[in-house]
């Protein structure tokens, strides 16, 4: 007897449809299973054999032969167990097919019968749901996740003997435990924590404001990590479709804490200096989303820029111009979102006084070797490049006012709606998006402007690319003034965090 389950797989954080086809006829005893598989999924044969048994159901004596559809698609994953399954109990006419029609099913087996989570169950449920399936069964512990998706029916089950009863009769018993929820005990990081560097949180709303990248320079303790861990609490709150895009990724990596909610606050990722180009641009044996995607609309910090390798530093450079990273490997290619707001920061030297000579002990060639780590495509990929000077125990010490997070925040929101009205019919809708091609339109100058620009463009030294996000920056400047027009006063403080690279990368010689 011939059956088929509808099933499905992921693709970066898309799920593919597959249909799981068995056929039971006569012949020699065997189980096979076919369609381009992979270790796991061809090791689905034993589990679901053995749970079958200690379900108290034997699998007949005949030739078994169990498809995975498309078959030029490599399958990988353990979610296939339970539709394979369910599949079989069809072929064996203990189900009928009318109970599995137009139902998606996903889950583990055990050895006992009992149903394990998956990976990735949103966003198969929510694909799902945009092909017209509603109906769909899962593990218990994926229950509360997969609701996320409105209109899904959705029905999760602890064992595989608990799912057979319910296609037999009909009943189904709601589990008491599902879904688990997060812990948000700890305080949030605010801005009014902040004593001193106004200049940096000025810089610092601006990225905010057009989200621009930023790199931050300067001494131990001056405050660059306590600002950047601060930098998501100022952005504008996720809209719902955003929530959605950043639940799928951190659902596929197995990462979302509360699978009762979507995620409400953007992400802010900071990974260890040590870590892979695979664990930064995503990769490994299965392909896994890596930090650049699981920071996606939200922030990614890099602290101590230079102790990264320079290898896997340049990884982000086709990121921030692409906002997603295509990644090729022996089992396939996968594409992973990663828009995402990039602060980095850095030490002025090794032992992290320079350029003050009177502290610093760097040589002319340790400091050349340092600054030297960090290329200069990826300095110019940087929309702002502002120092970081040292705290006087005045401002460390002063009780004033400083502004809150939320302050800060409103004024952000404000200046990002000028935009999103600004950009209403294009594909970017940031500052920091506008394409080199549409600057005359979006950031024209006038003939004052431009003749300042044309002075610092030759003073500085500036590449095309530099040349472009100083318009860029100085078009939010304007707009966090509402000011209709770039004005020459906006491009003067746009170029202001530009004139480190001159100090720095530019300015060791005696």
């Amino acid at each position: 007897m011939y059956s088929q389950i509808r099933t499905s797989m992921l693709d970066g954080i898309c799920a593919m449809p597959v249909q799981v086809e068995v056929d039971i006829s006569m012949g020699m005893p065997v189980f096979d299973m076919v369609g381009y598989l992979s270790p796991e999924v061809r090791e689905a044969k034993e589990r679901v054999r053995t749970a079958l048994h200690n379900c108290g159901i034997l699998l007949p004596a005949k030739r078994i032969t169990v498809n995975l559809s498309p078959a030029n698609i490599r399958k990988t994953g353990t979610g296939f167990d339970l539709p394979i399954a369910v599949a079989l109990l069809v072929a064996m006419g203990l189900v009928k097919p009318e109970k599995c029609a137009d139902t998606i099913f996903s889950g583990e087996l055990n050895l006992s019968g009992q149903l394990l989570p998956v990976r990735g169950i949103l966003p198969m449920v929510s694909d799902g749901v945009k092909e017209g399936i509603h109906k769909f069964v899962v593990p218990a512990d994926n229950l509360m996740e997969s609701r996320l998706v409105q209109g899904a029916d959705v029905c999760g089950f602890p064992a595989l003997e608990s799912v057979i009863g319910y296609l037999q009769d009909g009943g189904y018993k709601e589990p008491a435990y599902a879904g688990r929820r997060q812990n948000r005990s700890h305080g949030v990081p605010d801005f009014s924590e902040v004593n001193g560097q106004q200049f940096l949180k000025r810089a610092a709303e601006i990225a905010a404001s057009g989200m621009h990248n930023m790199l931050m320079v300067g001494p131990p303790g001056a405050g660059k990590t306590m600002i950047s861990e601060r930098m998501a609490t100022i952005l504008p709150p996720l809209t719902k479709k955003e929530q959605l895009e950043v639940s799928k990724i951190y659902s596929v990596c197995g990462l979302l804490a509360d699978s009762r909610t979507l995620l409400q606050e953007r992400p802010f990722r900071s990974p260890h200096h040590t870590v892979s180009m695979a664990g930064l641009a995503g990769g490994g044996r299965s392909i896994r989303p890596g930090e650049i995607s699981l920071a996606h609309h939200g922030v990614l910090f890099l602290d101590e820029l230079p102790e990264f390798s320079k290898s896997t530093m340049e990884v982000l450079r086709q990121p921030l111009e692409e906002h997603q990273i295509h990644l090729t490997r022996a089992v396939g290619s996968v594409t992973y979102p990663s828009d995402f707001l990039l602060l980095a920061s850095m030490n002025p030297c090794n032992c992290g006084y320079y350029p003050d000579r009177n502290r610093c002990r760097c040589t002319q060639a340790s400091l050349q070797r340092y600054f030297d780590r960090i290329s200069q495509p990826l300095i110019d990929r940087m929309d702002l490049c502002v120092e970081a000077p040292m705290v006087t125990y005045e401002e460390l010490t002063g009780n004033g006012n400083n502004e809150s997070s939320k302050t800060i925040r409103d004024r952000v929101c404000e200046c990002q709606e000028r935009q999103i009205f600004r950009f209403k019919d294009e594909i970017f809708s940031h500052n920091s998006g506008i394409p080199a091609a549409k600057l005359n339109q979006f950031c024209k100058l006038g003939e004052k402007e431009q003749r300042y620009m044309e002075k610092m463009f030759h003073k500085l030294s500036l590449t095309a690319r530099t040349y472009h996000k100083i318009l860029r920056v100085a078009r939010t400047i304007a707009d966090t003034q509402k000011a209709e027009n770039i004005r020459v006063c906006d491009l003067t403080e746009a170029v202001c965090y530009r004139s480190i690279g001159d100090k720095f990368w530019g300015g060791m010689e005696e």
